[in-house]
């Protein structure tokens, strides 16, 4: 053969991509299938005698119990009540910590004012700071947001200044070299290349906002998911308090989601 067609083929062959950047492939049903096989198997113990129904009930009584809550009209009592501390305690959170965060990433006087005061604070554990909003803002609903805002706060702070720290100075001169002014870095530059850090700071504050509200409606409050999950525990009523579980466990999905949206919309520049 001659020399020439060898080469031809040689070039000729293809060559596999290997540019993926370890990027995640999408993989929709594995989930679902985890958890239907862990709900299967949990009802096949119980329905068996192998899990015993005082200790661990069957999802099937849990979805029961589920069931009469929502026919009695207690459920959307429950769910109106803790998403509305909920929201407006994580929003008011992050949106300070955002702004707090920036301030302290941006201007050296802001650093070295907040910075100590942040990492003084934030070890605290901020149910313990509870009876304290109590005092302040009374047992309704001032103490419980105030809760869940203090809680939001910090990782958000954290995560901000540290996600603008970690912005490639190269850039920001680039931007600089360009004449673009203070507000035009920080705008095009600056924040979205922080914004990864931020995003996955909301992230951690979103659960850390969900142990709160559990843990302040359980102190005090008629209405509420931890509320009725520290009533089902009084009780010894363990279908109701699965059923309790299982909403918390529920509404943390829906957060997650919310956010992973959030990354794909506002970070598809990386993909």
């Amino acid at each position: 053969m001659p020399a020439n067609s060898t080469q031809d083929s040689a070039t000729e062959r293809p060559v596999p991509f290997r540019g993926g950047g370890f990027l995640p492939r999408p993989r929709r049903f594995v989930g679902i299938a985890v958890f239907a096989a862990i709900l299967i198997l949990w009802e096949l113990g119980s329905r068996l005698g192998i899990i015993s129904a005082l200790v661990l009930p069957a999802p099937s009584e849990a979805f029961e119990a589920l069931a009469d809550l929502a026919r009695s009209g207690n459920l959307q009592k429950h769910l109106g009540a803790s998403l509305q501390r909920l929201v407006i305690g994580f929003t008011c959170g992050s949106i300070l910590g955002l702004i707090v965060g920036t301030a302290i990433g941006l201007n050296s006087l802001a650093r070295a004012a907040l910075s100590p005061l942040v990492s003084a604070i934030f070890p605290i554990p901020k149910i313990a700071l509870l009876p304290l909003f109590i005092i302040w803002f009374g047992i309704g609903e001032g103490s419980k947001v105030a809760t869940i805002l203090f809680g939001s706060f910090f990782p958000t702070v954290i995560a901000t200044y540290g996600g603008i720290d970690n912005v490639d100075r190269a850039l920001i001169r680039m931007g600089q070299s360009f004449n673009l002014s203070r507000w035009d870095i920080v705008r095009k530059i600056v924040l979205p290349a922080a914004l990864p850090a931020i995003l996955s700071g909301m992230r951690i504050s979103a659960s850390i906002s969900i142990i709160l509200l559990v843990a302040a409606e359980m102190i005090g409050a008629e209405y509420g998911i931890g509320a009725y999950v520290l009533l089902a525990g009084n009780l010894m009523s363990t279908d109701q308090l699965i059923a309790g579980v299982a909403m918390l466990s529920t509404l943390g999905l829906i957060v997650n989601w919310l956010i992973g949206r959030a990354e794909r919309y506002f970070l598809s520049w990386r993909n």
